[in-house]
């Protein structure tokens, strides 16, 4: 294989067998804190690319946080191959006790306590958005949580701590929220 430039294509590691984990992104992640590596150059290297997940997952999960270091504690023990990326909708009750990652406990809360803070300092489409359309922007990321434990049900957020805090919020505070909501869902 070759990338982009028309070298060929390298990640800097081996896949360990079992699959791969976030951490076997590291070489990719260290080029593009560097700012060496764009988003599309990223999804194009064959170790992400072999993935076949929708660019939108590959950008918030792996791209964005990929190397972060809560995502990488609550996230590696996931072979990130078994995971099939589905677009869904789901009821807003879905999302009330909906947990996120252990590192980052408690935070969804944090956000429903202030859901119009969360959503002024964001882009002002966001606003519209769910003033308009009760909803968020832009899906977030959910996986079943059994990826992790196998003894374990039901949903995680993943990325979209925030969206989820301000969807909680908007419904105790009772302001406009659609009955049902996109979100990316992991399953195995």
């Amino acid at each position: 294989m070759t990338s982009l430039d028309g070298k060929p294509a390298t990640t800097g590691h081996r896949l360990r067998p079992g699959g791969m984990r976030l951490t076997d992104l590291r070489p990719l992640m260290a080029r593009r804190r560097d700012g060496a590596l764009s988003f599309d150059r990223f999804r194009a290297d064959p170790t992400v690319a072999a993935l076949r997940w929708p660019d939108d997952v590959l950008e918030q999960f792996l791209f964005d946080h990929g190397d972060n270091p809560a995502f990488v504690d609550d996230y590696n023990t996931i072979d990130l191959h078994t995971i099939t990326w589905q677009l869904e909708t789901l009821p807003a009750a879905h999302f009330t006790a909906m947990p996120t990652g252990a590192f980052d406990e408690g935070c969804i809360e944090d956000y429903a306590k202030n859901p119009v803070h969360w959503v002024t300092v964001r882009p002002p489409q966001v606003a519209r958005c769910w003033e308009k359309q009760g909803t968020w922007l832009r899906a977030p990321l959910l996986i079943e949580r059994r990826l992790l434990d196998p003894d374990t049900a039901g949903l995680q957020v993943l990325e979209g701590r925030t969206r989820v805090g301000v969807l909680r919020g908007r419904l105790r505070e009772h302001l406009h929220v659609a009955p049902e909501h996109r979100a990316w869902v992991g399953r195995p």
